[in-house]
């Protein structure tokens, strides 16, 4: 989906299709990017008109700080304790719910936030879907202490994997490396096809100065698929997707 407003309209199709399940008195994770973005200007628009009591997570400080500005009540997660929902984007989705996440840099807050959850609710626009992972690069967020020594074992993984010499980048911001909100870095792997993320996922997690990847995996319940035309097709792991349902 390469016009952006196409893209826009797709992607506030979900975000109202999400925000339509949200009930008086829950207690919600709000996630963070683009499609986060939308989501939180449009349930702060709902609670408004229709009085909500919401309490609210937020999984980063960006979106904190729009939600608090949009009167939405925002709360420290360990204030709140479990959720009842969480509604975020997703940069890749594959047939079986298996995210890749953390463009937007907040990857170890989202997981986090969305392990808090009774129900992950995924919204993206068509273009996020798609039938193998790695087409979009998988972020890394680790220490910066020993980075060198991370990435090297990064590498190995990777070339036991069959995934050998696959660039791996060190996100940089206005010319200097990129900082998440827990003051960490992050890696950006460009592999291209991922054949095994549970693998891939397992094999990151084992690396000392790895703090977390944006493999998400049995996290998401729900996908809610916005088209430009304003439809919202939901996808379910291992289920027909159903049309049609804004």
């Amino acid at each position: 989906m390469t016009d952006p407003a196409a893209a826009d309209a797709a992607k506030r199709a979900a975000a109202r299709a999400a925000v339509a399940m949200v009930q008086n008195g829950m207690r919600l994770g709000l996630g963070t990017g683009s499609t986060a973005v939308i989501m939180v200007r449009e349930l702060a628009a709902r609670a408004a008109a229709e009085r909500l009591s919401l309490r609210c997570a937020a999984t980063s400080v960006a979106t904190a700080d729009l939600a608090t500005s949009l009167g939405l009540k925002v709360e420290p997660l360990d204030a709140i304790g479990h959720l009842d929902m969480t509604i975020d984007g997703a940069d890749e989705i594959d047939p079986d719910l298996t995210l890749i996440k953390g463009g937007g840099g907040a990857l170890l807050r989202e997981k986090i936030v969305a392990a808090a959850s009774e129900r992950m609710v995924v919204i993206a626009d068509g273009a996020k879907v798609v039938e193998q992972l790695g087409g979009f690069p998988l972020p890394v967020e680790v220490l910066a202490f020993g980075l060198a020594s991370t990435q090297q074992h990064i590498d190995h993984l990777l070339a036991r994997m069959d995934m050998a010499d696959r660039p791996v980048m060190l996100r940089q911001r206005s010319g200097s490396p990129y900082r998440t909100d827990e003051g960490n870095l992050i890696l950006d792997l460009e592999l291209g096809a991922i054949p095994d993320p549970q693998a891939l996922a397992a094999g990151l997690s084992a690396i000392p100065g790895v703090v977390e990847h944006g493999l998400f995996l049995c996290l998401a319940d729900i996908a809610l698929i916005g088209q430009p035309d304003g439809t919202v097709t939901l996808l379910e792991a291992d289920i027909t997707p159903e049309e049609d349902l804004a």
